[in-house]
């Protein structure tokens, strides 16, 4: 996991010499699916302006979810937290003489919990372009497969979705 959180590390400082279209923000959300209340996390990304209006690049991050409470037998527990550090594709298309943009991060999201795996990570994004930045809405999808112990201690091996609706900002560093 040390190595793991390394390699991320050099990624991103690497990226950071490159300056004219690095991207670092931030970005909290509302979990749609799974048993965490909320989520929140760091983006960073390198995007070269490929044609006019349409830029692509390469993103990574980290994006913590906030586990929930619950109460059974006159006990309250806790779940247990989770994140995931992408690695990723993203693409930007600016519409003409306008603030607005759509965007789509694609990648691989590697799991930083021992019982959630890895899995596929998609994030569409609406953006609106300011001078400093971007504020983006976006929904932020991991599909994973888990093992989850039960009564017996077996593990069930199966497929899961973790989602959640996001807003974030990422400041133009130039």
């Amino acid at each position: 996991m040390k190595k793991l959180f390394l390699a991320a590390a050099i990624a991103v400082f690497g990226l950071s010499q490159a300056q004219e279209g690095f991207k670092l923000g931030a970005h909290i959300g509302a979990p749609t699916t799974g048993n965490s209340d909320f989520t929140l996390g760091l983006d960073a990304a390198y995007r070269w302006n490929i044609t006019k209006g349409f830029d692509l690049g390469v993103a990574t991050g980290y994006s913590h979810y906030i586990a929930k409470s619950y109460k059974y037998g006159g006990g309250t527990y806790k779940g247990d937290d989770f994140g995931f550090i992408p690695v990723a594709v993203t693409g930007k298309y600016s519409f003409s003489g306008a603030p607005i943009a759509v965007g789509l991060d694609l990648g691989y999201a590697i799991s930083t919990a021992d019982n959630v795996n890895g899995g596929l990570y998609a994030v569409p994004k609406f953006m609106y372009n300011l001078p400093v930045g971007e504020l983006y809405v976006g929904y932020q999808s991991v599909s994973s497969k888990y093992d989850r112990g039960y009564y017996d201690n077996r593990p069930i091996a199966g497929k899961e979705t973790v989602g959640a609706v996001i807003v974030g900002f990422n400041f133009n560093l130039k």
